[in-house]
């Protein structure tokens, strides 16, 4: 089967190539991409299926910028992005009810506002496993957070609640989830990113963007870029490598938490646990595209190298998919990040009951109240449509179904 995409943005002054079609994308989504478009320092823009409205940048975007970047090109929540781990664990191992192991993630992990009532001791948790990326990310504490006070000063008070709430999970699309493939093998999922600190720092930069004079004239504020080679940018860069570093420190943490609870679950029989996916997708690196090295942002998208793998889940119980790079060139080697939103968080309120909710998660141990009535699957895209959107970025490598969701 031949893929129909890319396809072209009309009207958008540099290149910019969808792997959707402007009929299934929101008006305001496709104007936002214009004025990404018409930045002077833009070189291309990749627009994957996922893709839906944001703040100065769509989600779902990729953005090649020529000596520049544009802090909400990333995104607020810095470093956000997902681990995904294979048990040895199959459909047959688990108790008929779910209820007690979904108890024992969240008294381990502190969900949406909650956070740790002490900095997690990052030298008494267990890695799961020596290659692991997780435990790359559990060692050299004292030395991250040595550099904390070479961040902004506007974030200086923030450091206790940043050390506490790493290994902590936030709201809103956020999640921890069990899983089975088609092949009733257990899975461990998570999705979260810098949590407070790396959204202070994000609006700090914002904010400094915004008051330099050659974003004055631009067609849309939110879109005020940091220019190469100035205190401005460099400033930027360093906040933000140390926010993403957080995040997949933080991701590492939830991650040993959430082994954890399943060891205490089945204790008494060895379980294995092998991390498959670990990627960030909000995000910033420099690439070489068209004979340049560019600055590359992926909000909400992931890399799509040739042998990458990465997880594209989609809404709250939904499931994931494991996937595996194609290496395309033509999309900045990137790829979706999950299913994205196709209705507002108020117009899914709107929509929807809590009936709604209950029906949409049968079958799935987890919230299903009002505080979580937003992340109805029905305010998402259809995720096997995303999938087959994008053939020729990623092949699957598993299909992930969900069985126990946690949510903040």
């Amino acid at each position: 089967m031949t893929s129909t995409f890319p396809v072209e943005l009309r009207g958008a002054a540099a290149p910019t190539l969808m792997w959707a079609h402007e009929h299934d994308v929101e008006p305001a989504a496709l104007q936002q991409l214009r004025n990404i478009a018409s930045l002077p320092w833009v070189h291309g823009v990749r627009v994957m299926p996922d893709v839906h409205l944001g703040k100065g940048a769509t989600v779902g975007s990729v953005i090649a910028m020529r000596d520049a970047v544009s802090p909400n090109a990333v995104g607020v929540d810095i470093g956000c992005g997902m681990i995904g781990v294979r048990t040895s664990l199959t459909a047959s191992d688990l108790p008929d009810d779910l209820r007690a192991l979904r108890s024992a993630v969240e008294a381990r992990v502190p969900v949406g506002f909650r956070s740790h009532d002490e900095a997690v001791d990052l030298r008494r948790l267990r890695p799961i496993g020596a290659r692991a990326r997780t435990a790359e990310a559990l060692a050299g504490a004292e030395a991250f957070w040595a550099r904390f006070d070479g961040l902004s000063p506007r974030v200086r008070d923030l450091e206790t609640r940043a050390r506490r709430q790493l290994g902590s999970l936030g709201g809103g699309n956020h999640f921890l989830e069990v899983c089975l493939d088609l092949d009733d093998v257990v899975w461990l999922q998570l999705h979260s990113g810098s949590r407070n600190i790396g959204k202070s720092l994000a609006e700090v930069h914002v904010a400094v963007a915004k008051d330099l004079p050659h974003n004055q004239g631009l067609v849309d504020r939110d879109l005020a870029v940091l220019l190469a080679g100035t205190p401005q940018m460099d400033a930027y860069l360093h906040d933000l490598w140390w926010a993403q570093e957080y995040a997949a420190r933080s991701r590492a943490v939830m991650m040993t938490l959430f082994v954890d609870a399943v060891r205490a679950t089945f204790a008494g029989r060895e379980v294995t646990f092998e991390e498959v996916a670990n990627v960030h997708h909000n995000y910033v690196t420099t690439e070489h595209i068209d004979g340049a090295d560019l600055v590359v942002t992926r909000k909400g998208a992931i890399r799509a190298g040739a042998g990458d793998l990465g997880l594209i889940p989609g809404s709250m119980g939904t499931g994931s998919y494991i996937v595996r790079g194609l290496g395309n060139p033509v999309s900045y080697w990137s790829a979706s990040h999950g299913a994205g939103r196709r209705m507002s968080r108020n117009a899914a309120k709107r929509t929807y009951t809590l009936d709604d909710l209950a029906e949409q998660t049968a079958g799935v141990e987890c919230r299903k109240d009002a505080g979580v009535l937003d992340e109805i699957p029905g305010a998402y895209k259809d995720l096997d449509q995303v999938i087959a959107a994008q053939e020729d970025l990623v092949e699957v490598v598993a299909r992930l179904r969900t069985i126990v969701c946690v949510k903040g």
